[in-house]
């Protein structure tokens, strides 16, 4: 018979093993430890170290990548209309490049995690990851350049999409995830950070503008025979442009950034940091409520060009249309200033701001879907609601950026370790689960609208207001119920005020500690020596 006491013993490991945070984390160790760096931490805490270069980098790079963004948003209507493969095949193919996912990103998520280097954790993965996922890309879109027959059931298509992608996810995780967490891992000034966010936001946002502003006024003249471009070729000149300068922008900033946080020398095991979300209960509510939406699609098909060309009437239209919300998107920075007086913390700022987001899209949609048939009416209701909505960009943006970069920098306060890279690997998988229910239910929402892909994109081309009625929803509102979800965590969220700054005070605190012990770049030994410079006085910023 077993030893109770024994197994008891091995149970209690086993939890130690998985669930118990490092022994050095900033939680666990005392003021003995600590106390003597929080002059320095305070420091870190309120003073900016990022160079005007690595401001802007980071945005050009973001600009590079919101150029792909942008094609990717027409990316089903490629394969559907221009390379001409049947949407069942489509639904299979991205099904099965998912399930792909269940590999590709726990074990590029743990290799992430582990890596220690001289030139950083995240840089190394974005110089050499980032050209043979541009290059599979340019090549996914410059296939029915070669491709010319209209067969939806063509092998050679579906076999030359499905290796593809197989590539593009493969080498689009390598970069993805180390590219994601750079910003973080470059300051431990949230000032510096949220500069860096604001940068990428407009800047990226204006790479995805210029993609929209030529593609559709191009596709319609194509359309209308006014010139002769055909689609394929569109395609790969965008794509050809976009992923050149994706490479060059992303390469300039992994050699043109630093990294200044101070990471374990020693990475905790894998098995920790996978339930490390565990540990964190901003983050695990936040999972729930992804998990509780997971299944949700909106049929995946690019409802705005639908919308803009066949509802507005084309490209001038939409243009007119587009125009308040593209004005004041770029006016709303100004706004941040006022929003931070007039939201004591970024919970309360957030929930007042979704709440102002829904709100547009529930009078969009109230006062919209009746007008579809009349053009200038729902013309004009777009451009209200939109423009309404654009109003918030700016301080949405910044909130919503730092508050995820906080919950990460909460891992690392409550475990002592930065699991970016594992910490997704048990929602991710949990996620999977739903995986046929969004297949499903994309295939249902197609067939709901009865949207026949075939028919070329022209004005009222349907002939249905109640399939324009459905696209128009879909459109404006198909992300209604998850972004309603997803909300509810941040009415629970209360790292804010004195209990943010003393965590990140602690946290700056264990870095200090951690780069005296074993500092891992020049960068980081740089800026502490700096700070240190300034003397022991704490600076004037951190008093008020």
């Amino acid at each position: 018979m077993s030893n109770p006491n024994e197994n008891k013993k091995v149970a209690a490991n086993i939890v130690e093993e998985v669930f118990s945070a490092e022994k050095n984390a900033a939680a666990n160790l005392g003021a003995d430890k600590l106390g003597k760096y929080n002059d320095i931490a305070v420091r870190m805490f309120h003073t900016g170290v990022l160079s005007p270069r690595e401001m802007l980098l980071p945005a050009i790079g973001q600009w590079a990548a919101k150029l792909l963004k942008g094609l990717e948003v027409y990316r089903t209507l490629y394969f559907v209309n221009v390379l001409k493969i049947d949407m069942t095949y489509v639904t299979l193919i991205l099904t099965l490049i998912s399930i792909y996912d269940v590999l590709n990103n726990p074990l590029m998520g743990a290799a992430y995690d582990r890596t220690r280097t001289r030139w950083g954790k995240a840089r190394p993965y974005i110089v050499f990851g980032s050209i043979p996922y541009f290059l599979s890309t340019a090549v996914l879109y410059c296939g029915a350049l070669f491709f010319k027959g209209s067969a939806a059931n063509d092998p050679k298509k579906i076999v030359f999409v499905f290796v593809i992608l197989f590539i593009q996810e493969t080498f689009g995780t390598i970069y993805g995830i180390p590219r994601e967490n750079l910003t973080t891992l470059q300051t431990p000034n949230p000032k510096d950070r949220i500069s860096v966010g604001l940068l990428n936001q407009y800047i990226g946002e204006f790479g995805s503008q210029l993609v929209y502003a030529l593609f559709l006024p191009l596709m319609e003249l194509n359309n209308k025979n006014y010139i002769n471009l055909p689609m394929p070729v569109l395609f790969a000149i965008l794509s050809g442009f976009a992923c050149s300068v994706g490479a060059v922008g992303n390469i300039a900033m992994a050699v043109g950034c630093h990294e200044r946080i101070a990471l374990q020398p020693q990475p905790a095991s894998l098995m920790k940091t996978i339930f490390y979300v565990l540990k964190n209960k901003y983050l695990l509510r936040v999972f729930i409520a992804k998990f509780a939406t997971s299944w949700w699609s909106s049929g995946g098909y690019s409802w705005d060009l639908v919308t803009q060309q066949e509802i507005f009437g084309g490209a001038i239209p939409s243009m007119l249309a587009y125009t308040p919300y593209n004005l004041l998107d770029i006016v709303s920075v100004t706004f941040i200033p006022k929003f931070q007086k007039l939201f004591p913390n970024n919970r309360v700022a957030i929930l007042a701001l979704r709440a102002w987001d829904l709100l547009s899209i529930v009078g969009m949609c109230a006062f919209g879907i009746p007008l579809v048939h009349n053009r200038l009416a729902i013309c004009i209701v777009f451009a209200v609601f939109h423009a309404m909505n654009a109003v918030n960009n700016g301080p949405s943006n910044v909130y919503e950026q730092e508050v995820v970069r906080e919950m990460t920098d909460y891992t690392e306060y409550v475990t002592g370790e930065r699991p970016d890279g594992t910490i997704n690997i048990l929602t991710d998988l949990i996620m999977k689960i739903t995986a046929p229910l969004n297949t499903l239910l994309t295939i249902a929402v197609f067939k709901w609208t009865k949207y026949d892909p075939t028919i070329p994109m022209l004005p009222w081309s349907q002939g249905s207001r109640t399939v324009y009625q459905k696209v128009f929803f879909l459109f404006v509102a198909g992300y209604f119920l998850p972004s309603v979800v997803n909300v509810i965590p941040f009415f629970f969220y209360d790292l804010v005020g004195e209990k943010r700054e003393q965590m990140y005070i602690a946290l700056n605190e264990r870095r200090a500690l951690l780069t005296e012990e074993d500092p891992d770049t020049e960068a980081i030994e740089a800026m502490r020596k700096a700070l240190e410079e300034e003397g022991a006085e704490e600076p004037e910023e951190a008093r008020l």
